[in-house]
């Protein structure tokens, strides 16, 4: 559907422009954007840099033994089909604390080794399992602590308070997360 749409809000959009006059103006903020798009990358590969060697760093240590022992409740409860000793319970992990660190970029290597396990384990390989199901879940509606990403992007654009958007994250994130695993054990419940 995408496909379809995006040529037909560029097309109109320069359409408008040629009839209006505004053609320069297009042309200008296309290569404007473009600017803006290389600075930003390049602000961000730092952090992303950092966070990305500290998790690397973190899976080479007991850390991420410790986290997951931790985080074992909360793993149980999310996945129940999933037995305490399997090695998907340390990639889980990960991925919720690379989440939690606000680094998309290092939880989705983590994602994708985790569901192809998970479809490892999956008992009928033609549909998704449960677990499957609360993983994208939870993966989506990511939980942060640390939204890294989104600070280190203010703090790119010279914002004067780049951390002031914390409690409104921990607020929205939290209950984006709540309600997506209360509905998912609803609708996962009904379906078995």
């Amino acid at each position: 559907m995408l496909n379809f749409l995006w040529p037909i809000f560029i097309s109109v959009s320069f359409i408008y422009a040629f009839l209006t006059g505004n053609i320069d103006k297009v042309n200008n903020s296309i290569f404007e954007s473009t600017k803006s798009a290389v600075e930003l990358s390049i602000n961000l590969i730092g952090t992303m840099c950092f966070w990305n060697g500290i998790m690397e760093i973190a899976t080479k240590t007991s850390i991420i033994d410790k986290l997951t022992k931790g985080l074992q409740p909360l793993i149980t409860f999310l996945f129940p089909e999933i037995e305490k000793e399997n090695r998907v319970n340390k990639e889980i992990s990960l991925n919720i604390i690379a989440n939690i660190l606000g680094l998309g970029n290092a939880a989705t290597p983590t994602g994708l080794k985790v569901m192809k396990s998970l479809q490892n384990e999956n008992k009928n390989k033609e549909k998704i399992s449960n677990s499957m199901i609360m993983f994208i879940v939870i993966n989506t509606a990511s939980l942060q602590l640390i939204p890294t990403t989104v600070i280190a992007i203010r703090s790119s654009m010279a914002s004067s308070n780049p951390t002031k958007i914390l409690i409104p994250v921990w607020i929205a994130t939290v209950c984006a997360a709540a309600t997506a695993v209360i509905i998912t054990k609803i609708f996962t419940k009904r379906s078995s």
